[in-house]
């Protein structure tokens, strides 16, 4: 096959298989700076590689989930949380004949613009610089203004909109951006259950037997109930739900879940001094906007305030940096002598 015939034979092939109710790429909306076509790729394939290699899906990695810095190398992290719903959604894309391309490049991009140490970092920011912050529109903003140096990573519009409104009350325009949001759910819930067994504050023989006769009782059978009950309840239609034992027995689930693990005082252990941390390095560079890169600098330039851009440069760091810079600025180094 011909590299320019490629692109075309992705997008006729989307025709041919894909459900009346799926997203096409060639009917995409576009991007905010039109490109030529990939003779290779189709636009939403186009996305999916922007994002895995933009500085921001990199910087996941040391970014908190649940735990705050865990000792242990089988804690999830926000890159592994971001890997497990792109799996799950891509699954359920296949099984309702949906876009798999624009589903996976929306779940790999839909936490670019969580902070460091998770929600307890996002909490700070709502109370040290906007109650309106969330890591959703973060997220939609590192792919728009933040990312390639100031320049985004212009991506299609139905990315952007998957990105930005998969949590909470938001819906997405389409149907594989909804899809997002029950990936999501169905991967933290079952790996926060995970992780927190390991950490010893959850058994699973505490999750109460109700819902486990509903979901079933290990972490594989859980996933599977819920992924099969979208399926099941999504065939046919632009509406993504799910049946409604699952989805009563999934809502109980997550709400144990806050009960036992998230408001655990040891999983939450470290919170205060992580906010703490956040509240600090947000009112020094706001008072020391030199002091941020040159990008920030540019955009204060640009007429962005210095909160803004103080909150762009924080929520960006990983846990660790974040850690370092504070000490650099604000913990005593031990001082050597030359002749010790």
């Amino acid at each position: 096959m011909e590299k320019e015939t490629v692109r075309a034979w992705l997008e006729e092939r989307e025709e041919l298989l894909l459900s009346p109710y799926a997203t096409k790429s060639s009917a995409s909306r576009g991007r905010e700076i039109p490109l030529f076509p990939s003779p290779m790729r189709s636009e939403f394939q186009r996305d999916r590689d922007r994002i895995t290699h933009c500085q921001s899906f990199r910087r996941l990695m040391y970014k908190t989930q649940v735990f705050l810095a865990p000792v242990g190398d089988h804690y999830r992290t926000r890159l592994t949380h971001t890997l497990e719903v792109a799996q799950i959604a891509r699954t359920m894309a296949r099984a309702l004949r949906l876009n798999e391309d624009l589903t996976e490049a929306a779940a790999l991009g839909h936490d670019l613009g969580h902070t460091p140490f998770g929600h307890a970092g996002e909490a700070a920011l709502q109370e040290c610089y906007d109650p309106s912050f969330a890591h959703y529109e973060q997220s939609r903003r590192v792919v728009e203004r933040l990312e390639k140096d100031g320049l985004g990573l212009n991506l299609t519009w139905e990315v952007r909109d998957a990105i930005a409104n998969h949590t909470g009350s938001c819906m997405a325009a389409t149907p594989e951006g909804l899809l997002i949001k029950y990936a999501d759910r169905i991967a933290y819930i079952n790996h926060d259950i995970d992780d927190a067994c390991r950490a010893g504050i959850l058994r699973r023989e505490d999750i109460p037997a109700d819902i486990c006769g509903v979901l079933g009782d290990t972490h594989s059978r859980r996933i599977n109930t819920m992924i099969t009950s979208v399926v099941r309840a999504s065939q046919n239609t632009a509406n993504i739900t799910m049946t409604e034992e699952v989805q009563e027995a999934t809502d109980r689930l997550r709400t144990f879940l806050f009960e036992r693990v998230y408001r655990n005082p040891v999983a939450k252990a470290e919170e205060a001094k992580s906010k703490t941390l956040v509240f600090t390095l947000f009112e020094y560079y706001v008072k020391n906007p030199d002091r941020m890169p040159a990008l920030y600098r540019r955009f204060m330039e640009e007429g962005e305030s210095r909160e803004r851009c103080a909150a762009d440069f924080i929520s960006g760091m990983t846990d660790r940096y974040a850690i370092e810079t504070y000490s650099e600025l604000y913990v005593p180094r031990v001082w050597r002598g030359l002749h010790e």
